[in-house]
């Protein structure tokens, strides 16, 4: 019984190994970081993004192959998942932050969330679920997991209209996936971070009227005091994926240093 729960408590190392995992959004920010964590660990990364130049600086780097994808482009992803290897795992990260309320969400504005924040993840999932499933079958699990955010259903911010209302669909696309495919061992789960400080933040802030109160604001949401970096995220994201997670799945995993306490 001693070794029996010193092995629960211990667990196993996390590992990526013989996994090839396509992850979206891969040229920066949490999507880049997470590229390289799942190498890392051992994966086969398939890097996408619409942007070829940010995908350059994984020239050279073990693990890592790229494709550029833009991913509110059906057909590019049905070409795309024609073209791979069935995956083990797939991170769908890309989003956009629309800032505004209702007043300001003009249809131009809605469409372009609706599109880049949840119809982009339908389309990746229809495309790549009956690979997942062929390597859930064969290798006895397989995971996807997608991008939302704690403002969504989890809690509502300001001027984040848009953003909350798609992020919240993304928790129920991943309840309803986890939910058809339990049963095959292919697992869905949905991650919801804070403010992290990424690129997209800081462009946020500078387009801000006065950037300097407008960081302070981001990091007083925050109950730890800080925003968050891309590191405080990879290891959730890596077990997510991971073998280490395989009774996990339908779940809203928050990483928001206490923000939704």
């Amino acid at each position: 019984m001693a070794d029996w729960c010193g092995d629960v408590i211990m667990g196993n190392e996390v590992t990526l190994k013989n996994k090839t995992i396509l992850i979206t959004a891969a040229g920066q920010g949490i999507g880049g970081a997470s590229a390289l964590a799942c190498a890392k660990a051992g994966a086969l990364v398939i890097a996408t993004d619409i942007n070829a130049d940010l995908l350059a600086k994984y020239d050279g780097v073990a693990g890592i192959k790229t494709r550029v994808l833009d991913v509110t482009d059906g057909d590019a992803i049905a070409a795309l998942a024609a073209d791979l290897p069935d995956l083990d795992g797939l991170f769908n990260c890309a989003g956009v932050v629309h800032h505004g309320s209702i007043l300001d969400l003009d249809d131009a504005a809605w469409e372009i969330s609706l599109n880049l924040n949840i119809t982009s993840m339908v389309r990746m999932c229809r495309a790549f679920v009956p690979g997942l499933l062929r390597r859930s079958q064969s290798e006895g699990t397989a995971s996807i997991l997608n991008m939302s955010s704690m403002a969504s259903s989890e809690k509502g911010f300001i001027n984040r209209t848009a953003y909350g209302a798609t992020k919240a669909a993304v928790i129920g696309l991943t309840k309803a996936i986890a939910a058809d495919f339990v049963a095959q061992n292919l697992r869905c789960n949905a991650l919801c971070p804070g403010t992290v400080d990424t690129p997209a933040l800081q462009g946020r802030i500078a387009e801000a009227p006065d950037p300097v109160q407008a960081e302070k604001d981001f990091i007083a949401r925050q109950p730890m005091g800080r925003l968050s970096v891309v590191g405080d995220l990879t290891p959730t994201v890596v077990h997510l994926l991971s073998d280490n997670s395989s009774f996990m799945t339908g779940q809203a995993v928050l990483v928001d240093g206490g923000c939704t306490i």
